[in-house]
């Protein structure tokens, strides 16, 4: 497995691979990697004869007073688990290398990113359809792997591909848990032990919302209402937002009928956090 630091590289690597007719997977990531993103990898490997794993924290998605300094970095722990996940290549770019210093062109996007964490964090998904665009233009991959956890970035980015006729295949893959049920993520390196434990209200929630939809309850206010109420127990959590959603254009729904997005944000201590689950045919 290589490492490599610049586009160029990529692409060279890429080129020769093509000529061989291989085909290529890319798993964009953030790096501090964990099973969540394993799972990625080595989906991508099982159906792609390259994968190429981006691990790169990109400034452009982080808005002012967020964790862009702070956020998590080990590329050797990293590389470790790519190698292990049967990644072939690590593009480890710095931001100079993906960012010309006047650059002024971004990609955007409205409706889709106007709920859920477009509220709150209103550069974000600018920041992600950019830089993802410019992995699928630098990897130019047959396949690219997301994780459900992101549900409403999948979409938009799922809709990016469709409006702007990438000519890739988006794959979701799912949420990847604890042992006790709070889903994987980087961040969860930020809370203490007495956090770790207030942080289990969302996947508590999440599961009180699929039992009353699965019993039937089809209204959405009462789904979210109870999942909220029971967050709301938990002392150390301060709920940005849950909400249900059509899980195509990400508007608000009243009733629960597929498909449909229930998902939150919630602050546990200083640690922001997501959760969700979908409702699907």
């Amino acid at each position: 497995m290589k490492i490599v630091k610049t586009a160029e590289e990529v692409r060279a690597q890429v080129k020769e691979w093509r000529k061989e007719g291989y085909t290529v997977g890319l798993v964009p990531t953030m790096g501090f990697l964990h099973e969540g993103h394993k799972s990625l990898i080595v989906r991508a490997a099982a159906e792609n004869d390259k994968v190429v794993v981006s691990d790169f924290v990109n400034p452009t998605q982080f808005g002012p007073g967020e964790d862009l300094e702070s956020y998590p970095r080990d590329l050797d722990r990293d590389a470790a688990l790519c190698e292990e996940a049967g990644a072939d290549l690590i593009f480890n770019p710095e931001p100079s290398d993906m960012y010309f210093p006047d650059a002024t062109t971004y990609v955007t996007m409205t409706e889709l990113n106007e709920e859920l964490c477009g509220k709150t964090r209103p550069i974000h998904f600018r920041g992600v359809c950019t830089v993802v665009s410019k992995l699928f233009h630098i990897v130019a991959p047959d396949r690219a792997y997301f994780g459900q956890k992101d549900a409403q970035q999948l979409a938009i980015i799922k809709r990016m591909v469709r409006d702007l006729n990438f000519d890739l295949e988006i794959v979701g893959c799912p949420i990847v848990r604890e042992d006790d049920g709070l889903a994987k993520s980087s961040r969860n390196t930020y809370l203490n032990a007495q956090e770790r434990q207030a942080a289990l209200c969302l996947s508590k929630a999440v599961k009180l919302g699929q039992q009353m939809a699965a019993a039937g309850e089809k209204d959405a206010a009462k789904v979210v209402g109870a999942m909220k109420e029971l967050i709301e127990k938990e002392p150390l959590a301060r709920i940005d937002y849950v909400e249900a959603v059509n899980g195509i254009n990400m508007r608000p729904v009243e009733t629960l009928d597929a498909p449909v997005l229930v998902a939150m944000a919630v602050y546990i201590g200083k640690t922001r956090l997501i959760d969700n689950f979908i409702i699907e045919e």
